[in-house]
């Protein structure tokens, strides 16, 4: 029956069969909700990630949710699944390619290398006379780095590391260089600035010295806060 026989008959509009299949859509993504709850592990998740306002994204597919339950339901859906399954399938035949002698010189290249300790560093936070935006700059020394070697950095969320309790206020800055420990420091979760000269990394070969500057976005007023000295983390 269509929804204008239904209306003629004395149903009301909206009540045909559109709202049925609304209303079943509905029930669908609730029944998708309950089952991720009981089978998936958002701590185990590694394609979740909750961003700066609060929503959660899928690294795979792409999408933003506004809360757990959209995304649990997201991945027991037909892309999130599809996806699941054509990574899968890029991953095999990835590893179907690897000869045997390749394999064993990459398990000889990821072989751990000895740690000395922390390098030393220094930390100095800055303003912008111009633009006003908070600007921290790091120093770190590897008098001992293995020749060759270049440090290298990453920016970390609250919800990838697994050291600490999530703290949606900050992020981590990564260092990293053998034969040294990672060290991760602690910085607010503000945007940060990548345009021009406001993201800026060198390193010095002949002092063994690795420079990096950040800036943050600018903020409203209302939304200002004095920015707290950046605390050392735990090893990554």
């Amino acid at each position: 029956m269509s929804e204008y026989d239904h209306m003629m008959r004395g149903g009301k509009a909206g009540t045909g069969p559109m709202a049925d299949a609304s209303r079943a859509n509905v029930d669908r993504r609730e029944r998708l909700r309950k089952l991720a709850m009981e089978t998936i592990d958002l701590q185990k998740d590694e394609f979740i990630f909750r961003n700066h306002v609060g929503q959660y994204e899928c690294k795979l597919c792409l999408t933003v949710h506004p809360s757990e339950g959209s995304y649990l339901a997201h991945t027991q859906g037909k892309r999130h699944q599809d996806n699941l399954g054509r990574r899968a399938a890029r991953e095999a035949a990835r590893s179907d390619k690897v000869g045997p002698s390749v394999t064993n010189a990459r398990k000889v290249a990821v072989k751990k290398t000895p740690k000395i300790g922390r390098p030393g560093y220094k930390v100095t936070k800055q303003r912008d006379p111009i633009t006003n935006q908070r600007s921290l700059l790091f120093q770190i020394e590897y008098p001992q780095i293995h020749e060759g070697m270049q440090p290298r950095h990453r920016i970390m969320s609250s919800v990838e590391q697994k050291k600490e309790a999530h703290d949606m206020s900050v992020q981590y800055l990564l260092i990293a260089a053998d034969p040294y420990e990672t060290i991760a420091f602690k910085i607010p979760s503000t945007p940060l600035d990548r345009g021009e000269g406001r993201f800026f990394t060198h390193w010095d070969k002949e002092k063994l010295t690795f420079t990096l500057q950040l800036f943050f976005k600018p903020v409203t007023p209302d939304q200002h806060q004095a920015m707290p000295v950046p605390g050392f983390a735990p090893q990554s």
